[in-house]
């Protein structure tokens, strides 16, 4: 059972022969020992090619994400010249520029077409990634300290487009490969295990590739295995990293789901929504910086290469407030501006969900529209977080326990219930938790909200938690005049 990966390509300059997949250096055939910071930089010297690479993108392929004094560059460089010892001059300091590899390079023959990046199955990148410069960084940060992190967040949010973006950079520090398992086409659960020893690559034995035995063939690799769109086969899934992490020392997981994994290790990263401009912010130079605006605008032009904010800033400001600073609403809302323009987008955001259609023909069924996004976090709902997400929609803004429960229950769900059904809707990226209060309160995204009405109204259940909800606030109305009239 191995690993389809292929042979590790050598690099040999001088007495020095270099493996960038296992990550060895070898110095008259004996192993070297070299840090990782030190080995990172030798393989960013020696891709560069004899051009020189300055400080801050030797800085960036040894410290991903982090700040750091350039004396800790310097520190490494002296390493890797300690390692080098007569031959230290194959790294030659450019003054005032940074450094150049100056060895003549010869590339093992099987591997000369491969690049000296380690190999994946990640797809290239094909748009550029807006507005996430700050979550990208913090992403990259926490895969250098933990072996499984999930970025959980709302349906759109833009969890796997964040993902991938993350895994790439990771490219040049994973010596064993990036490898990408797709979990969103499955409607199995039991498939979980195969898809991922076919993203991995593994040669197993006939019969069913238990988690375990996938530990097993990985060894000591070191791999990071990215699990996109966990949250329907969540239960597997979750078996499957923890098999993973506990068996094979070197690998890593980096997840996406509507909800964590709950497994031993994982760090939680909520991936937040686009920076949306405040409502009292009126410069057009800084709407045009915000997030969800840029957003906005490079996918109008992608509909419309003419597309010209002109005067309609603002108005592109209140859509992208509209709809929560949500990605692929933003996206959606964007094609349709070719149609209907700004102005008439704008006017016809109450009907969201017949609107913001006709999205990528490739992208999974669910990311094609927002109805359908939303659909299918509400369908993974068991039947009672259902009940209790749609009655929840009366509250036009935030709201507390107490309320929830007393407004939220009766039909069979206990007051008691409501309690552990909006932490569940927490969990599961449909009930915001807002912390910024003496006691916690909680919202519904305008989008989430929308939708819960809908259902509301479907299930003729919307005069009545009207009506409760209006009840509950006089009583509480009621009760703080009689406090301030005693």
């Amino acid at each position: 059972m191995t690993l389809q990966s292929g042979k590790s390509a050598s690099i040999e300059f001088g007495r020095f022969t270099v493996f960038p997949l296992s990550r060895k250096l070898l110095s008259d055939g004996a192993e070297v020992d070299l840090g990782s910071r030190a080995f990172d930089l030798l393989i960013a010297l020696i891709e560069a090619r004899g051009s020189i690479l300055s400080k801050e993108e030797l800085i960036s392929r040894a410290w991903p994400g982090r700040v750091v004094e350039d004396n800790n560059l310097q520190v490494q460089i002296a390493a890797l010249r300690r390692v080098f010892g007569e031959e230290q001059g194959l790294i030659h300091t450019v003054v005032g520029r940074g450094y150049q590899f100056t060895g003549e390079i010869r590339e093992s023959p099987a591997n000369a077409s491969r690049p000296l990046s380690v190999v994946t199955n990640l797809p290239g990148s094909v748009t550029e990634l807006i507005g996430r410069d700050a979550e990208l960084q913090e992403i990259l940060l926490l895969l250098a300290d933990h072996r499984i992190v999930t970025l959980v967040g709302a349906g759109g949010i833009g969890k796997t487009r964040l993902g991938l973006e993350a895994a790439r950079q990771r490219l040049p520090h994973i010596a064993d490969g990036i490898w990408l398992a797709a979990l969103g086409p499955l409607t199995d659960a039991e498939l979980v295990a195969a898809t991922v020893a076919g993203a991995l690559g593994l040669e197993l034995a006939t019969g069913e590739p238990f988690p375990e035995r996938i530990a097993t063939a990985l060894g000591a690799k070191q791999v990071l295995l990215v699990l996109d769109n966990c949250e329907h086969v969540i239960e597997a899934a979750a078996h499957m990293v923890e098999i993973l992490l506990r068996s094979t020392p070197s690998a890593c997981v980096l997840a996406t789901s509507l909800e964590p994994l709950r497994v031993p290790g994982e760090y939680v990263y909520r991936v937040p929504a686009l920076e949306i401009p405040a409502e009292e912010l009126q410069d057009r130079e800084d709407l045009l910086k915000t997030g969800s605006v840029k957003l906005f605008m490079a996918r109008a032009r992608d509909a419309e290469p003419r597309f010209s904010p002109d005067k309609r800033v603002a108005a592109i400001a209140a859509i992208c407030r509209q709809l929560d600073g949500i990605p692929l609403a933003i996206e959606l809302a964007a094609a349709r501006t070719s149609a209907f323009g700004v102005e008439g987008l704008a006017a016809r955001l109450d009907d969201r969900f017949k609107i913001l259609t006709d999205g990528r023909r490739t992208a999974l069924p669910r990311h094609q529209t927002l109805r359908a996004t939303l659909d299918w976090s509400y369908e993974l709902l068991p039947a009672t977080e259902r009940v209790a997400l749609r009655r929840l929609a009366v509250f036009a803004g935030s709201f507390t326990l107490e309320a929830a429960s007393a407004v939220a229950a009766g039909g069979g769900i206990a007051e008691s219930d409501v309690f552990d059904y909006v932490a569940n809707l927490v969990a599961k990226s449909l009930v915001i938790a807002d912390a910024g209060h003496a006691v916690m309160h909680y919202r519904l995204l305008e989008t989430t909200r929308a939708y819960a009405v809908e259902k509301l109204n479907e299930n003729s259940e919307s005069e009545e938690f009207t009506r409760r909800h209006a009840q509950f606030y006089r009583d509480l109305f009621g009760r703080a005049q009689a406090l301030r009239e005693t």
